[in-house]
């Protein structure tokens, strides 16, 4: 289990994170979201021991995690950290580069090793092609690949899939999540895309203003938004009433007391998100068509 216990970081005497308690348990998939800037890397950089803390501990199960005030040598066997910048081997093939870090003792299990890695990542078609050439999405699987070369205990992700195309990140998330859960490795993740969070994190926890401000399951967090910030994650949004309502919660009907003029219509491919004036401010709603602009409508709460 990682325990992190009454941690606080601070850049140049300027408060990045203060006073962090929370547990992630063995397996255990954890998500950290927030506003750019808000600590999110810094917390991965501290778990993984490559910032001393100004106060606090980190222990993953009876080691107690320490920064390069102690360590020579940054890091942890048990643990990897897959940072937004990649720290290849640029000269060598993608399959050179993750089997780097496999024992040369055993050539036949490590060419098994391998093989298995690149097809967890989708890249069995340049498996043999120089990483210099690659694209910088396809060198971001390599660095995914590399870091589960030894499959470690707890696996730190910074923005794993930024650089990813949308023709393949829907399937390498299924690949790579399943593959975790199933070796039973823990995983924390800092990213800005809910993609990366659905059907995927077991714990969702948003950093702002140096704490953090919710922590749960990302079901239960979606399906009741405590703040304004936590509901922008998962998508559009309004507060109507002093409730927080989704787009997709809005519906249009004959009838009803709140009344929104059209100010415009954006296709998004199932549906049209509609931008709507209501009481002087501006909604959102999704709507099967495409709504006249000035074209006066009624909506209701779903």
């Amino acid at each position: 289990m990682l325990k992190i216990k009454n941690l606080s970081f601070s850049y140049l005497e300027k408060p990045i994170l203060t006073n962090l308690n929370f547990t992630v348990k063995p397996g255990e998939q954890l998500a950290i979201i927030g506003e750019s800037g808000c600590g999110k890397s810094t917390l991965l950089k501290l778990i993984y021991g490559e910032y001393d803390l100004n106060k606090g501990q980190i222990f993953w199960k009876k080691t107690k995690v320490l920064g390069p005030e102690y360590n020579l040598v940054v890091g942890y066997d048990f643990m990897k950290y897959v940072a937004q910048e990649f720290d290849l081997m640029p000269f060598t093939s993608v399959e050179e580069n993750i089997g780097k870090f496999l024992s040369n003792f055993f050539p036949e299990e490590k060419k098994i090793r391998t093989a298995e890695l690149i097809k967890v990542v989708e890249l069995e078609s340049v498996a043999k092609t120089k990483v210099k050439l690659l694209s910088g999405g396809q060198k971001q699987r390599v660095a995914l690949a590399r870091a589960l070369a030894k499959e470690p205990e707890i696996l730190l992700l910074d923005e794993p899939f930024s650089h990813i195309d949308n023709f393949k990140k829907q399937s390498l998330r299924r690949s790579i999540f399943s593959y975790l859960k199933e070796k039973n490795i823990t995983c924390i993740v800092a990213t800005h895309d809910k993609n990366d969070v659905l059907g995927f994190a077991d714990t969702l926890m948003l950093l702002n203003n140096q704490k953090i401000e919710v922590k749960g399951a990302p079901k239960a967090l979606y399906n009741n938004p405590k703040t304004p910030l936590i509901a922008s994650f998962f998508g559009e949004f309004n507060t109507i009433n002093n409730q927080i309502v989704y787009a997709h919660q809005l519906e249009v009907v004959p009838e009803s007391d709140l009344k929104a003029t059209v100010i415009q219509s954006y296709f998004n491919g199932k549906n049209y998100l509609i931008k709507a004036e209501l009481n002087s401010e501006n909604v959102f709603f999704e709507h099967k068509t495409e709504l006249k602009i000035e074209e006066v409508i009624c909506l209701v709460i779903n």
